[in-house]
């Protein structure tokens, strides 16, 4: 069985219906910071339930606030369940709707 739920072909295009946001790239999990220390995987408690941010992946025709490859931070639980996606360069990427009503912020960098 593969380890991904749909692959790209070269020919390939996603184009998202007009208003609709796709993302990639939402931090889940543990994590380590610059200094060593490992910050634990808190999702799903009561200290899980906050904002995430993640990287806009495709924005769909009517989308004007935010563009490819802009990070943005997430309202919590205000995306959809992830579809892992083989990209044509060979990588895998877990790939989210989200609501664009419920972007907090967006970040360039």
């Amino acid at each position: 069985m593969a380890d991904f739920d749909y692959e790209l072909h070269d020919n390939d295009i996603v184009n998202p219906l007009p208003d609709v946001i796709l993302v990639t790239n939402m931090e889940h999990g543990e994590r380590k910071l610059a200094s060593g220390l490992i910050l634990l995987d808190d999702n799903g408690k009561d200290s899980g339930i906050k904002s995430r941010w993640c990287t806009v992946w495709a924005v769909g025709k009517n989308v004007e606030d935010v563009k490819v490859g802009e990070k943005i931070l997430v309202s919590h639980g205000r995306w959809t369940r992830g579809i892992k996606v083989k990209e044509n360069d060979g990588s895998t990427s877990v790939i989210r709707r989200v609501d664009p009503a419920d972007i907090l912020l967006v970040s360039d960098s």
